[in-house]
C-alpha cells in the first residue's frame, strides 16, 4: 500500500512540474506578444533555472537578446549591441552544450552575426557574411522543408544579392516555397519554434 502511495505521489509531483512549466512558457510567450521583451526574457530565465536539461527556454532567451537590437536599430550604439549580443552568445553556447544536434543553434548564430553586419557592413561584413551563408546552407540541408530556415536563408540571400546588384528572383521563389510550407509545418511541441509567417509575407512583398 505504501508503495502505491509513493508511486501516486511521484506522478502527482511530476504532473505538477509539467503544469508549472507549461504555464510559465505560456506566460512568457504572452509577455512576448505584448512586446514586453525584458519581462518575457526574465520569465524564460526563471524557467531555465528549473528546466536544466531543456534547451527551449535557453533558446528563447538568446533569441530575445538578438531581437531587442532591431528595436530603434538606427539609434543603437555598438556598446548596446554588444551587451545584448554577448548575452545572446552566452545562452547560445549554453544551448549548444545541452542540444548539440539541434540546427536551431546555428539558426540563432546566423541571426546574431546578421545584427553585426547590419550595424556596420564595412567592419563586420568580411568577418561574418561568409559564416552566415554557411550556417544557413547547413541548417537547410539538415531540415530542407523547415519554412523557418528556408525563409531566413532566402531573406539573407536577397539582401546579399541586392548589395551586389544581382537579381533576387531565385530567392523570392524560395520565400514563396517557405510560405507554402508554413500551413503544414509541425513543430516538435507547442513550445518549439513556429516561425513568423507574417514577417515572411512582408518580405515577399518586396518581390512584387
Amino acid at each position: 500500500m505504501k508503495f502505491v502511495l509513493y508511486v501516486l505521489l511521484f506522478f502527482a509531483v511530476t504532473m505538477s512540474a509539467q503544469t508549472n512549466y507549461e504555464k510559465g512558457m505560456q506566460k512568457a510567450f504572452s509577455l512576448w506578444e505584448d512586446d514586453k521583451l525584458d519581462e518575457a526574457s526574465n520569465m524564460f530565465e526563471r524557467i531555465a533555472t528549473v528546466e536544466k536539461d531543456n534547451w527551449l527556454p535557453v533558446y528563447y532567451i538568446a533569441q530575445i537578446a538578438i531581437l531587442k537590437n532591431w528595436k530603434d536599430f538606427e539609434n543603437r550604439n555598438e556598446s548596446e549591441l554588444k551587451l545584448n549580443l554577448d548575452k545572446s552568445q552566452d545562452f547560445l553556447n549554453r544551448m549548444r552544450s545541452m542540444e548539440q544536434s539541434s540546427p536551431y543553434a546555428d539558426f540563432l548564430q546566423a541571426q546574431l552575426y546578421t545584427v553585426w553586419v547590419a550595424h556596420d557592413g564595412m567592419k563586420y561584413g568580411m568577418k561574418y557574411a561568409a559564416k552566415i551563408g554557411a550556417l544557413y546552407e547547413r541548417i537547410v540541408k539538415i531540415e530542407p522543408d523547415n519554412p523557418i530556415f528556408i525563409a531566413s536563408k532566402a531573406e539573407w540571400d536577397m539582401g546579399t544579392a541586392r548589395y551586389f546588384g544581382k537579381a533576387v528572383t531565385p530567392y523570392c521563389n524560395e520565400l514563396q516555397r517557405a510560405i507554402s510550407l508554413f500551413p503544414t509545418f509541425k513543430p516538435a511541441s507547442e513550445f518549439h519554434p513556429k516561425g513568423d509567417i507574417k514577417r515572411v509575407l512582408k518580405s515577399a512583398e518586396a518581390c512584387k
